[in-house]
Protein backbone atom coordinates (compact mmCIF):
# COMPACT_ATOMS: atom_id res chain seq x y z
CA UNK A 1 0.00 0.00 0.00
CA UNK A 2 1.38 4.04 -0.84
CA UNK A 3 -0.02 6.38 1.30
CA UNK A 4 -0.70 10.13 0.04
CA UNK A 5 -1.91 13.04 2.07
CA UNK A 6 -4.20 15.90 0.33
CA UNK A 7 -3.21 19.62 0.64
CA UNK A 8 -4.84 22.65 -0.14
CA UNK A 9 -7.13 25.94 0.68
CA UNK A 10 -10.37 24.97 1.98
CA UNK A 11 -13.36 24.23 -0.37
CA UNK A 12 -10.92 24.03 -3.50
CA UNK A 13 -12.25 20.18 -3.89
CA UNK A 14 -9.67 18.07 -2.10
CA UNK A 15 -12.71 15.84 -0.60
CA UNK A 16 -14.43 16.03 -3.54
CA UNK A 17 -11.68 14.95 -5.34
CA UNK A 18 -10.65 11.85 -2.96
CA UNK A 19 -14.88 10.67 -3.59
CA UNK A 20 -14.07 10.46 -7.12
CA UNK A 21 -11.17 8.49 -7.50
CA UNK A 22 -11.92 5.84 -4.87
CA UNK A 23 -15.67 6.32 -4.40
CA UNK A 24 -16.08 6.68 -0.46
CA UNK A 25 -16.89 9.13 1.60
CA UNK A 26 -13.22 10.39 3.31
CA UNK A 27 -15.79 12.89 5.76
CA UNK A 28 -16.80 10.64 8.79
CA UNK A 29 -18.30 13.35 10.93
CA UNK A 30 -22.32 14.63 10.06
CA UNK A 31 -20.48 18.26 11.12
CA UNK A 32 -18.25 18.30 8.35
CA UNK A 33 -20.82 17.21 5.69
CA UNK A 34 -23.35 19.21 7.26
CA UNK A 35 -21.21 22.64 6.70
CA UNK A 36 -19.23 21.01 3.39
CA UNK A 37 -15.69 21.41 4.65
CA UNK A 38 -13.14 18.60 5.86
CA UNK A 39 -12.35 19.49 9.88
CA UNK A 40 -10.72 16.47 10.93
CA UNK A 41 -8.77 13.71 9.13
CA UNK A 42 -10.42 11.87 6.70
CA UNK A 43 -9.59 8.47 5.00
CA UNK A 44 -10.87 7.06 1.97
CA UNK A 45 -8.08 4.49 -0.72
CA UNK A 46 -8.38 2.80 -3.93
CA UNK A 47 -6.69 0.48 -6.31
CA UNK A 48 -4.55 2.07 -9.68
CA UNK A 49 -4.51 0.67 -12.62
CA UNK A 50 -1.34 -0.85 -12.08
CA UNK A 51 -3.17 -3.19 -9.25
CA UNK A 52 -0.93 -0.98 -6.65
CA UNK A 53 -3.04 0.00 -3.43
CA UNK A 54 -3.07 3.58 -2.59
CA UNK A 55 -4.75 5.47 0.41
CA UNK A 56 -5.63 8.82 1.03
CA UNK A 57 -5.18 10.80 3.94
CA UNK A 58 -7.93 14.00 3.74
CA UNK A 59 -6.81 16.94 5.66
CA UNK A 60 -8.88 20.09 6.14
CA UNK A 61 -7.83 23.13 4.31
CA UNK A 62 -9.79 26.05 7.00
CA UNK A 63 -6.80 27.83 8.99
CA UNK A 64 -9.22 26.68 12.40
CA UNK A 65 -7.82 23.29 11.45
CA UNK A 66 -4.40 23.36 10.22
CA UNK A 67 -2.56 21.55 13.38
CA UNK A 68 -5.16 18.68 12.40
CA UNK A 69 -4.26 18.92 8.78
CA UNK A 70 -0.19 19.09 9.88
CA UNK A 71 -1.36 15.47 12.06
CA UNK A 72 -2.46 14.00 8.60
CA UNK A 73 0.54 15.43 5.97
CA UNK A 74 3.33 14.61 9.14
CA UNK A 75 3.88 10.77 8.78
CA UNK A 76 3.23 10.27 5.03
CA UNK A 77 5.64 9.67 2.16
CA UNK A 78 3.86 12.10 -0.39
CA UNK A 79 1.10 14.73 -1.11
CA UNK A 80 -1.33 15.21 -3.72
CA UNK A 81 -1.40 19.14 -3.97
CA UNK A 82 -5.23 20.59 -5.26
CA UNK A 83 -5.82 24.19 -6.23
CA UNK A 84 -9.12 25.18 -7.86
CA UNK A 85 -9.23 26.78 -11.19
CA UNK A 86 -11.66 29.51 -10.72
CA UNK A 87 -9.83 30.23 -7.16
CA UNK A 88 -6.06 29.90 -8.13
CA UNK A 89 -3.61 29.94 -5.32
CA UNK A 90 -4.73 31.03 -2.04
CA UNK A 91 -3.82 32.04 1.63
CA UNK A 92 -4.16 27.73 2.92
CA UNK A 93 -2.78 26.89 -0.36
CA UNK A 94 0.40 28.64 0.81
CA UNK A 95 0.12 27.48 4.44
CA UNK A 96 -0.14 24.16 3.42
CA UNK A 97 2.88 24.36 1.07
CA UNK A 98 4.94 25.86 3.65
CA UNK A 99 4.23 22.87 5.77
CA UNK A 100 5.35 20.07 3.19
CA UNK A 101 8.63 21.98 2.57
CA UNK A 102 9.17 22.01 6.08
CA UNK A 103 8.41 19.09 6.49
CA UNK A 104 10.92 18.16 3.60
CA UNK A 105 8.01 16.17 1.52
CA UNK A 106 10.04 15.10 -2.20
CA UNK A 107 7.42 13.37 -3.55
CA UNK A 108 3.99 14.94 -5.24
CA UNK A 109 1.34 15.42 -7.67
CA UNK A 110 -0.40 18.83 -8.56
CA UNK A 111 -4.14 18.62 -9.41
CA UNK A 112 -6.29 21.51 -10.67
CA UNK A 113 -9.84 20.77 -9.78
CA UNK A 114 -12.69 22.73 -11.16
CA UNK A 115 -11.07 22.88 -14.72
CA UNK A 116 -14.62 22.11 -16.09
CA UNK A 117 -15.22 25.94 -14.76
CA UNK A 118 -12.35 27.95 -16.06
CA UNK A 119 -9.33 26.99 -17.77
CA UNK A 120 -7.19 25.35 -15.42
CA UNK A 121 -3.40 26.88 -16.98
CA UNK A 122 -3.54 29.97 -15.20
CA UNK A 123 -3.72 28.36 -11.14
CA UNK A 124 -1.86 25.25 -13.02
CA UNK A 125 1.21 27.41 -13.86
CA UNK A 126 1.02 29.20 -10.63
CA UNK A 127 0.78 26.78 -8.59
CA UNK A 128 3.68 24.82 -10.34
CA UNK A 129 6.34 27.49 -10.12
CA UNK A 130 5.49 27.57 -6.37
CA UNK A 131 6.08 23.87 -5.59
CA UNK A 132 8.96 24.28 -7.52
CA UNK A 133 10.47 26.64 -4.99
CA UNK A 134 10.16 23.96 -2.41
CA UNK A 135 11.73 20.66 -1.57
CA UNK A 136 9.13 18.70 -4.33
CA UNK A 137 10.56 20.66 -6.82
CA UNK A 138 9.50 20.39 -10.11
CA UNK A 139 6.30 18.29 -10.35
CA UNK A 140 3.81 16.46 -12.49
CA UNK A 141 0.29 18.45 -12.82
CA UNK A 142 -2.95 17.15 -13.98
CA UNK A 143 -6.43 19.08 -14.34
CA UNK A 144 -9.84 17.38 -13.81
CA UNK A 145 -12.99 18.01 -12.41
CA UNK A 146 -14.37 15.97 -9.81
CA UNK A 147 -18.35 16.28 -10.91
CA UNK A 148 -17.67 15.71 -14.78
CA UNK A 149 -14.82 12.97 -14.09
CA UNK A 150 -12.53 14.62 -16.65
CA UNK A 151 -9.06 13.98 -15.84
CA UNK A 152 -9.95 11.30 -13.66
CA UNK A 153 -7.83 8.34 -15.93
CA UNK A 154 -4.96 11.04 -16.59
CA UNK A 155 -4.78 11.56 -12.67
CA UNK A 156 -5.09 7.83 -11.89
CA UNK A 157 -2.07 6.94 -14.51
CA UNK A 158 -0.11 9.93 -12.85
CA UNK A 159 -0.59 8.65 -9.32
CA UNK A 160 0.75 5.41 -10.39
CA UNK A 161 4.06 7.15 -11.66
CA UNK A 162 4.20 9.15 -8.45
CA UNK A 163 3.42 6.22 -5.82
CA UNK A 164 6.32 4.04 -8.41
CA UNK A 165 8.79 6.37 -7.85
CA UNK A 166 8.60 6.45 -4.01
CA UNK A 167 11.30 5.12 -2.39
CA UNK A 168 11.20 1.22 -0.75
CA UNK A 169 10.24 1.37 3.21
CA UNK A 170 12.00 -0.22 6.29
CA UNK A 171 9.46 -3.08 6.64
CA UNK A 172 12.24 -4.89 9.16
CA UNK A 173 12.82 -1.31 11.03
CA UNK A 174 11.78 -0.62 14.07
CA UNK A 175 7.68 0.50 14.28
CA UNK A 176 6.61 3.81 15.34
CA UNK A 177 2.87 4.39 14.35
CA UNK A 178 2.02 8.69 15.34
CA UNK A 179 -1.85 7.56 16.19
CA UNK A 180 -4.15 10.33 14.81
CA UNK A 181 -7.16 8.82 16.62
CA UNK A 182 -8.21 6.50 19.37
CA UNK A 183 -11.86 4.61 20.21
CA UNK A 184 -13.79 1.99 21.48
CA UNK A 185 -14.80 -0.97 19.66
CA UNK A 186 -17.63 -2.68 21.24
CA UNK A 187 -16.07 -6.52 22.38
CA UNK A 188 -13.01 -5.57 20.69
CA UNK A 189 -11.83 -2.70 23.13
CA UNK A 190 -9.37 0.05 22.46
CA UNK A 191 -8.59 0.68 18.93
CA UNK A 192 -5.80 3.15 17.66
CA UNK A 193 -5.45 3.97 14.04
CA UNK A 194 -2.39 5.67 12.13
CA UNK A 195 -0.14 5.52 8.98
CA UNK A 196 3.09 3.45 9.99
CA UNK A 197 6.13 4.98 8.15
CA UNK A 198 8.52 2.14 8.89
CA UNK A 199 8.66 -2.01 9.95
CA UNK A 200 5.99 -4.19 10.45
CA UNK A 201 3.02 -4.90 12.72
CA UNK A 202 1.87 -8.70 13.60
CA UNK A 203 -0.82 -9.46 16.29
CA UNK A 204 0.61 -10.73 19.63
CA UNK A 205 3.38 -7.91 19.15
CA UNK A 206 4.07 -6.26 22.20
CA UNK A 207 4.62 -2.58 21.81
CA UNK A 208 5.37 1.04 23.96
CA UNK A 209 2.71 3.82 24.12
CA UNK A 210 5.02 6.40 23.82
CA UNK A 211 4.89 9.04 26.04
CA UNK A 212 3.66 6.90 29.33
CA UNK A 213 5.47 3.61 28.72
CA UNK A 214 2.34 1.36 29.00
CA UNK A 215 2.97 -1.91 27.53
CA UNK A 216 0.53 -2.87 25.14
CA UNK A 217 -0.18 -6.39 22.97
CA UNK A 218 -1.30 -6.03 19.60
CA UNK A 219 -4.67 -7.83 19.70
CA UNK A 220 -5.83 -7.30 16.00
CA UNK A 221 -5.00 -5.64 12.90
CA UNK A 222 -6.60 -4.50 9.97
CA UNK A 223 -5.95 -2.73 7.10
CA UNK A 224 -8.31 -1.06 4.16
CA UNK A 225 -11.57 -2.54 6.62
CA UNK A 226 -9.85 -6.07 6.17
CA UNK A 227 -8.53 -8.11 9.11
CA UNK A 228 -4.73 -9.07 8.51
CA UNK A 229 -2.13 -11.10 10.30
CA UNK A 230 0.73 -8.78 9.90
CA UNK A 231 0.66 -5.16 8.12
CA UNK A 232 4.21 -3.60 6.40
CA UNK A 233 5.15 -0.10 5.93
CA UNK A 234 3.61 1.84 4.38
CA UNK A 235 0.54 1.46 5.30
CA UNK A 236 -2.65 2.70 6.64
CA UNK A 237 -3.42 0.38 9.94
CA UNK A 238 -5.95 0.24 12.95
CA UNK A 239 -4.57 -1.40 15.53
CA UNK A 240 -6.77 -3.44 18.60
CA UNK A 241 -5.13 -3.31 21.51
CA UNK A 242 -5.16 -5.20 24.99
CA UNK A 243 -3.57 -3.59 27.87
CA UNK A 244 -4.74 0.26 28.01
CA UNK A 245 -8.09 1.73 27.89
CA UNK A 246 -9.02 4.56 25.29
CA UNK A 247 -8.82 7.48 27.48
CA UNK A 248 -5.59 6.85 28.18
CA UNK A 249 -4.57 7.18 24.38
CA UNK A 250 -5.24 10.37 22.57
CA UNK A 251 -3.40 11.70 19.26
CA UNK A 252 0.20 12.56 18.95
CA UNK A 253 1.32 9.25 21.29
CA UNK A 254 2.80 6.72 19.01
CA UNK A 255 3.18 2.98 19.56
CA UNK A 256 6.55 2.10 19.39
CA UNK A 257 9.14 -1.13 19.45
CA UNK A 258 9.70 -1.38 23.29
CA UNK A 259 13.11 -0.05 23.72
CA UNK A 260 14.06 1.21 20.06
CA UNK A 261 12.90 4.79 20.60
CA UNK A 262 14.86 7.26 22.85
CA UNK A 263 11.82 9.11 24.54
CA UNK A 264 13.07 12.52 25.32
CA UNK A 265 11.81 16.07 26.28
CA UNK A 266 14.98 17.83 25.10
CA UNK A 267 16.60 17.53 21.78
CA UNK A 268 19.12 19.36 19.64
CA UNK A 269 18.09 20.01 16.38
CA UNK A 270 18.84 22.09 12.86
CA UNK A 271 16.16 24.36 11.58
CA UNK A 272 15.27 25.79 8.38
CA UNK A 273 16.08 29.70 9.57
CA UNK A 274 17.96 31.50 11.56
CA UNK A 275 17.44 30.58 14.75
CA UNK A 276 17.76 33.97 16.76
CA UNK A 277 14.75 35.13 14.69
CA UNK A 278 12.53 32.86 15.76
CA UNK A 279 10.44 33.77 19.05
CA UNK A 280 10.98 31.16 21.63
CA UNK A 281 7.81 29.62 22.42
CA UNK A 282 6.61 27.70 19.67
CA UNK A 283 4.67 24.38 18.82
CA UNK A 284 6.40 21.62 17.51
CA UNK A 285 4.64 19.37 15.06
CA UNK A 286 6.04 15.91 14.21
CA UNK A 287 4.31 12.49 13.21
CA UNK A 288 0.60 13.85 14.51
CA UNK A 289 1.41 15.18 17.43
CA UNK A 290 1.80 19.09 18.24
CA UNK A 291 3.68 20.09 21.68
CA UNK A 292 4.70 23.23 22.80
CA UNK A 293 7.90 23.98 22.91
CA UNK A 294 10.69 26.57 24.00
CA UNK A 295 13.44 27.37 21.80
CA UNK A 296 17.20 28.02 22.90
CA UNK A 297 19.25 29.09 19.82
CA UNK A 298 22.76 27.85 20.06
CA UNK A 299 24.20 28.79 16.26
CA UNK A 300 23.03 30.54 13.65
CA UNK A 301 20.62 27.23 12.51
CA UNK A 302 20.78 25.29 15.63
CA UNK A 303 19.01 25.32 18.69
CA UNK A 304 17.97 23.50 21.34
CA UNK A 305 13.95 22.39 22.02
CA UNK A 306 12.35 21.88 25.80
CA UNK A 307 9.39 19.97 24.52
CA UNK A 308 6.21 19.91 27.43
CA UNK A 309 6.29 16.79 27.12
CA UNK A 310 8.31 14.03 25.91
CA UNK A 311 8.10 12.10 22.29
CA UNK A 312 10.13 9.12 20.82
CA UNK A 313 12.51 11.07 18.37
CA UNK A 314 15.48 10.26 16.57
CA UNK A 315 17.98 11.62 14.80
CA UNK A 316 17.04 12.73 10.88
CA UNK A 317 12.98 13.03 12.02
CA UNK A 318 11.76 16.04 10.25
CA UNK A 319 9.41 18.45 12.04
CA UNK A 320 8.28 21.90 11.79
CA UNK A 321 7.49 24.52 14.33
CA UNK A 322 4.57 27.07 13.94
CA UNK A 323 3.87 30.21 15.79
CA UNK A 324 1.19 29.82 18.37
CA UNK A 325 0.00 32.88 18.19
CA UNK A 326 -0.43 33.28 13.96
CA UNK A 327 -0.61 30.22 13.65
CA UNK A 328 1.57 30.39 10.63
CA UNK A 329 4.59 27.42 9.73
CA UNK A 330 7.71 29.42 11.24
CA UNK A 331 10.41 27.09 10.25
CA UNK A 332 11.17 23.24 9.30
CA UNK A 333 13.71 21.45 11.91
CA UNK A 334 15.75 18.35 11.45
CA UNK A 335 16.20 16.73 14.44
CA UNK A 336 20.11 15.95 15.69
CA UNK A 337 20.26 14.86 19.24
CA UNK A 338 17.74 13.49 21.12
CA UNK A 339 20.03 12.97 24.02
CA UNK A 340 21.92 16.28 24.22
CA UNK A 341 24.56 16.86 27.10
CA UNK A 342 23.85 19.22 29.43
CA UNK A 343 24.46 22.83 28.80
CA UNK A 344 25.95 24.42 32.33
CA UNK A 345 28.93 26.13 32.29
CA UNK A 346 29.48 29.67 30.38
CA UNK A 347 30.46 29.10 26.37
CA UNK A 348 28.64 25.58 26.59
CA UNK A 349 26.72 26.63 23.96
CA UNK A 350 28.80 28.52 21.42
CA UNK A 351 30.93 25.03 21.91
CA UNK A 352 27.68 22.90 21.25
CA UNK A 353 26.55 24.92 18.05
CA UNK A 354 30.06 23.78 17.23
CA UNK A 355 29.90 20.32 17.38
CA UNK A 356 26.29 20.19 15.96
CA UNK A 357 27.66 22.14 12.92
CA UNK A 358 29.50 18.93 12.17
CA UNK A 359 26.58 16.78 12.46
CA UNK A 360 24.42 15.38 9.40
CA UNK A 361 20.94 15.17 8.92
CA UNK A 362 21.17 11.34 9.41
CA UNK A 363 21.83 9.52 11.63
CA UNK A 364 25.57 8.83 11.52
CA UNK A 365 26.41 5.77 13.63
CA UNK A 366 30.32 6.31 13.87
CA UNK A 367 29.97 10.10 14.32
CA UNK A 368 27.48 9.36 17.22
CA UNK A 369 30.40 8.04 18.96
CA UNK A 370 32.88 10.14 17.78
CA UNK A 371 31.26 12.60 19.28
CA UNK A 372 30.15 10.84 22.85
CA UNK A 373 32.98 9.24 23.44
CA UNK A 374 31.04 6.60 24.56
CA UNK A 375 27.62 5.20 24.04
CA UNK A 376 25.74 2.17 25.01
CA UNK A 377 25.27 -0.27 21.84
CA UNK A 378 21.18 -0.48 22.88
CA UNK A 379 21.10 3.46 22.44
CA UNK A 380 22.91 3.71 19.43
CA UNK A 381 20.48 0.81 18.41
CA UNK A 382 17.88 3.21 19.21
CA UNK A 383 18.93 6.31 17.37
CA UNK A 384 18.48 4.24 14.00
CA UNK A 385 21.88 4.60 13.47
CA UNK A 386 22.78 0.92 12.76
CA UNK A 387 26.50 -0.13 13.90
CA UNK A 388 29.30 1.85 13.91
CA UNK A 389 31.87 -0.80 12.12
CA UNK A 390 35.82 -0.19 12.56
CA UNK A 391 35.76 3.04 13.32
CA UNK A 392 35.35 2.78 17.05
CA UNK A 393 36.32 -0.18 19.87
CA UNK A 394 33.65 -1.98 20.61
CA UNK A 395 33.80 -3.08 24.82
CA UNK A 396 31.25 -5.75 25.57
CA UNK A 397 27.51 -3.64 25.71
CA UNK A 398 29.87 -0.38 25.00
CA UNK A 399 30.90 1.94 21.79
CA UNK A 400 34.45 3.90 22.53
CA UNK A 401 35.51 6.41 20.86
CA UNK A 402 39.52 5.91 19.71
CA UNK A 403 39.95 9.74 20.95
CA UNK A 404 37.90 8.72 24.45
CA UNK A 405 39.94 5.17 24.71
CA UNK A 406 43.45 6.55 24.68
CA UNK A 407 42.16 9.28 26.89
CA UNK A 408 41.06 6.90 29.29
CA UNK A 409 44.25 4.90 29.53
CA UNK A 410 46.43 7.94 30.15
CA UNK A 411 44.01 9.01 32.70
CA UNK A 412 44.26 5.37 34.61
CA UNK A 413 47.86 5.27 34.31
CA UNK A 414 48.35 8.50 36.21
CA UNK A 415 45.86 7.13 38.54
CA UNK A 416 47.46 4.01 39.33
CA UNK A 417 50.62 6.06 39.98
CA UNK A 418 49.06 8.53 41.87
CA UNK A 419 47.26 6.01 44.37
CA UNK A 420 50.74 4.07 44.52
CA UNK A 421 52.50 7.36 45.44
CA UNK A 422 49.81 7.94 48.25
CA UNK A 423 49.29 4.70 49.32
CA UNK A 424 52.42 1.86 48.85
CA UNK A 425 51.25 -0.68 51.11
CA UNK A 426 47.97 -1.39 49.24
CA UNK A 427 47.20 -3.77 46.62
CA UNK A 428 46.69 -1.23 43.90
CA UNK A 429 43.71 1.12 42.81
CA UNK A 430 40.44 -0.07 43.20
CA UNK A 431 38.60 -0.74 40.00
CA UNK A 432 35.67 1.69 41.40
CA UNK A 433 37.42 4.45 42.58
CA UNK A 434 39.78 3.82 38.73
CA UNK A 435 35.79 4.04 36.96
CA UNK A 436 35.66 7.36 39.24
CA UNK A 437 38.69 8.83 38.19
CA UNK A 438 38.27 8.22 34.79
CA UNK A 439 33.97 9.40 34.56
CA UNK A 440 33.75 5.88 32.69
CA UNK A 441 30.36 5.00 33.08
CA UNK A 442 31.19 0.96 33.59
CA UNK A 443 32.97 -0.88 35.67
CA UNK A 444 33.30 -3.28 32.94
CA UNK A 445 34.94 -0.52 30.81
CA UNK A 446 37.68 -0.59 33.41
CA UNK A 447 38.74 -3.76 33.13
CA UNK A 448 39.24 -3.73 29.04
CA UNK A 449 41.64 -0.52 29.25
CA UNK A 450 43.69 -2.42 31.72
CA UNK A 451 43.81 -5.62 29.03
CA UNK A 452 44.57 -3.56 26.44
CA UNK A 453 47.50 -1.64 28.47
CA UNK A 454 50.60 -3.94 28.47
CA UNK A 455 51.64 -1.48 31.40
CA UNK A 456 49.06 -2.21 34.12
CA UNK A 457 47.46 -5.56 35.70
CA UNK A 458 44.71 -6.18 37.91
CA UNK A 459 43.76 -8.84 40.78
CA UNK A 460 40.74 -9.52 42.69
CA UNK A 461 39.83 -5.41 42.04
CA UNK A 462 42.62 -3.83 42.64
CA UNK A 463 45.08 -2.00 39.76
CA UNK A 464 48.45 -1.45 39.82
CA UNK A 465 51.58 -1.18 37.36
CA UNK A 466 52.62 -4.77 35.85
CA UNK A 467 55.21 -6.26 37.84
CA UNK A 468 54.62 -4.61 41.01
CA UNK A 469 53.07 -6.89 42.70
CA UNK A 470 55.86 -8.60 44.48
CA UNK A 471 57.93 -5.51 44.90
CA UNK A 472 58.12 -4.42 48.78
CA UNK A 473 58.13 -0.85 49.94
CA UNK A 474 61.46 0.08 51.24
CA UNK A 475 60.49 1.27 54.77
CA UNK A 476 58.99 -2.95 55.25
CA UNK A 477 62.38 -4.40 54.11
CA UNK A 478 63.98 -3.88 57.90
CA UNK A 479 61.23 -5.32 60.01
CA UNK A 480 60.37 -8.18 57.31
CA UNK A 481 64.00 -9.14 57.05
CA UNK A 482 64.02 -9.90 60.56
CA UNK A 483 61.04 -11.67 60.97
CA UNK A 484 62.22 -13.70 57.93
CA UNK A 485 65.91 -14.62 59.85
CA UNK A 486 63.10 -15.73 63.03
CA UNK A 487 60.85 -17.85 60.78
CA UNK A 488 64.61 -19.57 58.99
CA UNK A 489 65.95 -20.04 62.76
CA UNK A 490 62.06 -21.96 63.91
CA UNK A 491 59.88 -22.30 60.69
CA UNK A 492 56.72 -22.87 62.68
CA UNK A 493 57.52 -20.31 65.39
CA UNK A 494 54.87 -17.99 64.05
CA UNK A 495 54.70 -14.65 66.25
CA UNK A 496 52.09 -13.57 68.51
CA UNK A 497 50.72 -10.30 67.73
CA UNK A 498 52.86 -8.31 70.41
CA UNK A 499 55.81 -9.48 68.65
CA UNK A 500 54.81 -8.38 65.37
CA UNK A 501 53.68 -5.02 66.69
CA UNK A 502 57.23 -4.98 68.04
CA UNK A 503 58.99 -5.52 64.77
CA UNK A 504 57.02 -2.38 63.89
CA UNK A 505 54.04 -4.39 61.19
CA UNK A 506 50.29 -3.56 61.18
CA UNK A 507 48.57 -5.35 58.82
CA UNK A 508 48.76 -3.54 56.13
CA UNK A 509 52.20 -3.91 56.14
CA UNK A 510 51.91 -7.73 56.78
CA UNK A 511 49.41 -7.80 53.71
CA UNK A 512 51.66 -6.12 51.90
CA UNK A 513 54.71 -8.72 52.69
CA UNK A 514 52.11 -11.44 51.90
CA UNK A 515 51.56 -9.37 48.29
CA UNK A 516 55.54 -9.25 47.54
CA UNK A 517 55.80 -13.07 48.53
CA UNK A 518 57.75 -12.40 51.36
CA UNK A 519 55.39 -13.88 53.95
CA UNK A 520 52.66 -16.30 53.88
CA UNK A 521 49.36 -15.65 55.64
CA UNK A 522 48.16 -19.09 57.07
CA UNK A 523 44.99 -17.74 59.26
CA UNK A 524 44.28 -14.82 60.83
CA UNK A 525 47.24 -13.55 62.95
CA UNK A 526 49.24 -16.35 61.80
CA UNK A 527 52.17 -15.69 59.24
CA UNK A 528 55.41 -18.06 58.05
CA UNK A 529 57.78 -17.79 55.18
CA UNK A 530 56.50 -19.21 51.69
CA UNK A 531 58.21 -22.19 51.77
CA UNK A 532 56.99 -23.42 54.94
CA UNK A 533 54.44 -25.01 53.77
CA UNK A 534 56.94 -27.65 51.43
CA UNK A 535 58.78 -28.04 54.50
CA UNK A 536 55.59 -28.99 56.55
CA UNK A 537 54.37 -31.40 54.32
CA UNK A 538 58.00 -33.03 54.06
CA UNK A 539 57.60 -33.32 58.31
CA UNK A 540 54.35 -34.87 58.40
CA UNK A 541 55.05 -37.48 55.18
CA UNK A 542 57.53 -39.22 57.66
CA UNK A 543 54.70 -39.71 60.66
CA UNK A 544 53.00 -43.19 60.49
CA UNK A 545 49.95 -42.35 58.21
CA UNK A 546 47.34 -41.56 59.71
CA UNK A 547 48.09 -39.12 62.21
CA UNK A 548 46.64 -37.16 64.67
CA UNK A 549 46.38 -33.41 65.23
CA UNK A 550 48.69 -33.54 68.40
CA UNK A 551 51.52 -36.15 66.54
CA UNK A 552 51.30 -33.17 63.56
CA UNK A 553 51.93 -30.56 66.41
CA UNK A 554 55.13 -32.37 67.50
CA UNK A 555 56.77 -33.44 64.13
CA UNK A 556 56.16 -29.38 63.45
CA UNK A 557 57.76 -28.66 67.33
CA UNK A 558 54.94 -25.75 67.10
CA UNK A 559 52.06 -24.89 69.32
CA UNK A 560 48.11 -25.92 68.78
CA UNK A 561 47.99 -22.31 67.98
CA UNK A 562 49.77 -22.73 64.85
CA UNK A 563 49.74 -26.26 63.76
CA UNK A 564 45.68 -26.42 63.60
CA UNK A 565 45.23 -23.57 60.69
CA UNK A 566 48.72 -24.70 59.10
CA UNK A 567 46.84 -28.15 58.75
CA UNK A 568 43.56 -26.52 57.65
CA UNK A 569 45.72 -24.76 55.35
CA UNK A 570 47.07 -27.98 53.86
CA UNK A 571 43.80 -29.37 53.62
CA UNK A 572 42.93 -26.65 51.41
CA UNK A 573 45.70 -26.63 49.35
CA UNK A 574 45.05 -30.34 48.74
CA UNK A 575 47.92 -30.96 49.94
CA UNK A 576 46.70 -33.36 53.13
CA UNK A 577 43.33 -35.36 53.68
CA UNK A 578 41.32 -35.02 56.55
CA UNK A 579 39.84 -38.32 57.40
CA UNK A 580 37.18 -39.75 59.57
CA UNK A 581 37.56 -38.93 63.65
CA UNK A 582 39.84 -35.94 63.04
CA UNK A 583 42.94 -37.85 61.34
CA UNK A 584 44.71 -36.49 58.09
CA UNK A 585 46.59 -38.72 55.58
CA UNK A 586 49.70 -37.02 53.74
CA UNK A 587 48.56 -36.82 49.52
CA UNK A 588 50.79 -38.19 47.02
CA UNK A 589 52.25 -35.61 44.82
Amino acid sequence: MHVIATAGHVDHGKSTLVRALTGMEPDRWAEERRRGMTIDLGYAWTALPSGEQVAFVDVPGHAKFVANMLAGIGPVPAVMVVVAADEGWRQQSEEHLAAVDALAVRHGLLVVTRSDLLDPSLALAEARERIARTTLGEVEAVAVSGVTGAGLEELRAALDRLVGALPAPRVDGDVRLWVDRAFTIRGSGTVVTGTLGAGTLHVGDELELAPGGARVRVRGLESLKRHADAVAAVARVAVNLRGVGVEDVSRGQALVTPGAWPVTAEVDVRISSDSRDVPAEQLLHVGSAAVTVHLRPLGADTARLRLARPLPLRPGDRALLRDPGRHLVTAGLTVLDPRPPALRRRGAATERAAVLAGVGDSPDAAGEVLRRGALRRADLLATGAGDPGDAVVAVGEWYVAPWQWQAWQRALREAVATHAAAHPLEAGLPVEAARRALGAPDVRIVDAVVFGDDTLESSAGRIRARGTASALPPALEGPVAELTNRLRADPFAAPEAGDLAALGLSPQMLAAACRAGRLLRVAEGIYLLPDAVDEAVCRLAELPQPFTASQARQALGTTRRVAIPLLEHLDAQGRTHRLEGAVRTVLPG
